[in-house]
């Protein structure tokens, strides 16, 4: 499976230059694409490294708190002189008080010759829950960095960590496997 990870992980790397970055942020900060087209600049705290996602543009209605790899700050980096004059990160083409189109990652993903049918946007979630789950890493922690709620209801009743400070290793890791992956090596362990 790691293999086939790290082939789609590539081959989404090359995509369509012009939503590279938006699917780039997506996949380095394992956010759905709607989460990663509708980012905010002011959401973004490059001082301290976190991405923030309010409560209400989440699914689960929980504000969600991303810990920010140095790959994914260097795409915020290459995209801010385009787009920090504007409230969002990936601005609209014809209103750009407004985001990005929510099915521009699919689009481009459907217009490919080697994923047309076979994969959308959101499934680069499922490949970096597989890919992390396969190096050994902790299902909850893995489950806390997709935003996923803790299935044992009573653990999660009592539980309000988002173990942000732990899930930087995981994200470390796998934007570390994403560039290998981008290079052509789909082999890296955890060690």
């Amino acid at each position: 499976m790691s293999l086939l990870c790290g082939y789609l992980v590539t081959l989404v790397t090359f995509l369509y230059k012009d939503i590279n970055k938006l699917l780039l942020l997506s996949k380095n900060t394992m956010t759905s694409p709607k989460e990663a087209a509708t980012t905010r600049w002011a959401d973004i705290d490059f001082e301290n490294r976190v991405w923030t996602i309010p409560a209400e543009n989440m699914k689960r209605r929980k504000e969600h708190r991303i810990p920010l790899t140095p790959q994914a700050i260097e795409i915020l980096d290459q995209i801010r002189p385009q787009s920090e004059r504007y409230d969002y990160v990936f601005p609209g083409e014809r209103d750009t008080n407004s985001h990005v189109n929510l099915f521009t990652a699919n689009a481009a993903i459907k217009r490919s010759l080697w994923l047309k049918d076979e994969l959308v946007a959101h499934g680069l979630r499922s490949v970096a829950s597989t890919a992390l789950h396969e190096q050994g890493f902790d299902s909850l922690l893995i489950e806390a960095c997709l935003s996923h709620t803790d299935q044992n209801e009573v653990r999660a009743s009592y539980n309000r960590s988002d173990y942000l400070e732990q899930r930087k290793e995981i994200m470390g890791w796998w934007s570390a496997y994403i560039e290998e992956a981008a290079q052509g090596s789909f082999f890296m362990s955890k060690e």
